[in-house]
């Protein structure tokens, strides 16, 4: 048997279990497995936290130090359009198959007038992480923009990726104000733009975020596009005070709502968009972000969207081609107190380690962050105030969020980039006084989270205007980095110093003609102790972002596993008996037999 580590090697295989066998291995209730239900998963032990040392920080800023040394422009001198509040996005994803995180940044410039300055476009850096034979690591990044054939010089809004031709390369999809653009992966780190062809332009239109997924099982990635506002252009802004009675940005209900799209990929390089006759009911709304997961353990991918100011969406997968909207019904379309609140970034994952995909939404000053909590059958209880995460979250208007289990305890913690949209007083007038300190809260492992900010390091304290956040391990140490895109400010690479302190299971599941990330497969991590915890493969999610789609398990206390076992996006199952822990190591689907 061989591993495969970071970069592409061979795999391991092992005799395949009987589905009956396969199905007594997990302990996730599930429909498809014959004989009964199984038994609930076992809730796993009170996670033990990061280290005490007050002289370690947790997180630091390394991205001017490592070669990021971007700033953000967003072009606000005063006009107020109301664009220039929602940007940046940001992306983490492997453009070259090295096996490091290369990353993408969403670029604005002055509006009113056509881009004049040729430095004012979306930037790409490649990765060049040395690790040096003691362990130790070298992050380095370079501006490959001017090679890459990415010409992003419209004003950036958000970014998704995704292989949508399965050749094994991610290609970017660039979401711009006045149209979005669908950019191939050629290798080598070259692009192509192939909207035209594609027919992804999304226009008319204002996208945000977007989502890549193969809502139908035939092994292409369809796209997902939500839309913001119906905004008419700068000539038409219209002029809204804040509660001082100043003149400040419009919300969206200023604008009206516009549908979201969802395209079909054909398989040739062609999308069509099957909104009309996929999304049943559609209706104009106020999208930010946009989270695709499994919500009712069906096998077939849901699509969950935060709305600002309007009812959240959620879109239950008929397995038919078509969508049935029913975030009402379900308990995840307002809150507990029957309110639609201002949602802005979400994320799925099982945050209580229940086997079913939660969700959790920045929202609004004033009304705190959201956590609907699933009971596994997509019905859906808000729990955001017992818990602590509405009240401690209040003072803030969060945007880029996700789940992710920073300290490697096992249970799924949260972090927000966080920014007002009312002008703060005595805030930077020369500058662009929207700024607000980062959140980190963690997971107490008993349905309630500990805001730990204050340890977490200086880079939490930096007041900005933070939008975009992704996710995933930039060093390869085995813990989870944050990428934040702040709105007219600079890029931070936040680098985690804590996670792997405890032990990890790195994952990188592929399958398909090009060996793609297989967005939207479900992998259950049973430890050496026999629970079981269950991640997701997803590259959405957060806010205008694309994160790491690979799959980074905490163990917590435990230093072995005893199996993985994967749900495919196309139904198939496969069961691996062990998987070496402290490494990152890709799983072929079929190699399991």
């Amino acid at each position: 048997m061989r591993f495969a580590d970071a970069h592409r090697a061979p795999l391991w295989h092992h005799v395949s279990h009987g589905a009956r066998g396969w199905c007594l291995g997990l302990t996730l209730s599930l429909a498809a497995c014959a004989g009964g239900d199984a038994a609930p998963p076992t809730v796993v032990d009170t996670p033990s936290g990061p280290p005490a040392d007050p002289s370690v920080e947790w997180f630091t800023d390394e991205a001017q130090a490592s070669g990021i040394d971007f700033i953000h422009v967003n072009g606000a001198a005063g006009q107020f359009y109301y664009p220039e509040i929602l940007p940046p996005g940001v992306a983490l994803f492997d453009m070259d198959n090295d096996g490091d995180l290369d990353v993408y940044l969403v670029q604005g410039h002055p509006l009113g007038t056509p881009n004049a300055n040729p430095e004012l476009r979306g930037r790409l850096y490649r990765n060049d992480l040395e690790v040096r034979p003691d362990g130790s690591r070298s992050l380095r990044f370079v501006d490959v923009t001017a090679q890459s054939g990415i010409e992003a010089v419209a004003y950036g809004l958000g970014v998704a990726a995704g292989d949508v031709d399965n050749d094994g390369f991610v290609d970017l999809y660039l979401m711009h104000l006045g149209g979005n653009q669908l950019y191939r992966n050629r290798g080598g780190g070259r692009f192509v733009d192939i909207t035209a062809t594609s027919g992804t332009a999304n226009q008319p239109g204002f996208a945000v975020s977007a989502a890549f997924l193969d809502y139908d099982r035939d092994g292409a990635l369809d796209l997902y596009v939500g839309n913001n506002v119906n905004y008419r252009g700068l000539d038409k802004e219209s002029i809204c005070p804040n509660p001082a009675g100043a003149r400040d940005y419009c919300p969206p209900q200023i604008y009206g709502g516009i549908r979201d799209r969802l395209y079909h990929n054909e398989g040739d390089g062609r999308f069509t968009d099957v909104s009309a006759t996929a999304l049943v009911g559609l209706r104009p709304a106020p999208a930010l972000g946009v989270s695709t997961a499994d919500f009712d353990g069906d096998g077939w991918i849901d699509i969950y969207v935060a709305d600002d100011g309007a009812d959240n969406l959620l879109w239950m997968n008929q397995r038919n081609g078509t969508f049935r909207e029913s975030a009402l019904t379900s308990g995840a379309a307002i809150t507990a107190e029957g309110k639609a609140e201002a949602s802005m970034g979400v994320d799925a994952g099982d945050y209580d380690n229940d086997g079913d995909e939660d969700l959790v939404m920045t929202e609004l000053t004033s009304q705190g962050f959201n956590l609907f909590v699933n009971d596994g059958a997509a019905r859906f209880r808000d729990q955001g105030a017992v818990s602590g995460l509405g009240p401690a979250s209040m003072p803030y208007t969060g945007w880029g969020t996700a789940w992710f289990d920073y300290d490697n305890d096992g249970w799924l913690d949260t972090f927000s980039a966080n920014g007002t949209i009312i002008t703060l007083e005595g805030h930077d007038r020369a500058a662009f006084p929207y700024d607000q300190t980062r959140l980190l809260f963690r997971n107490l492992g008993n349905g309630r989270f500990e805001d730990v900010t204050a340890r977490a390091g200086a880079s939490f304290a930096l007041s900005e205007s933070g939008r975009g956040a992704a996710f995933g391990d930039v060093d390869n140490d085995g813990d989870v980095d944050i990428l934040v895109g702040n709105d007219a400010g600079r890029a931070r690479l936040l680098i985690n110093h804590v996670g792997n302190r405890q032990h990890w299971l790195g994952l990188r599941l592929v399958g398909g003609p090009g060996d793609r990330d297989q967005l939207g497969a479900r992998v259950g991590v049973t430890r050496s102790d026999g629970t079981v915890l269950w991640r997701r493969v997803r590259a959405d999610g957060s806010y205008a972002s694309a994160s790491d789609p690979r799959v980074l398990v905490g163990l917590g206390g435990t230093n072995a596993v005893s199996a993985v076992d994967v749900w495919w996006p196309d139904g198939g199952r496969e069961h691996w008996p062990t998987v070496p822990v402290d490494t990152w190591t890709t799983l072929q689907k079929g190699s399991a037999k």
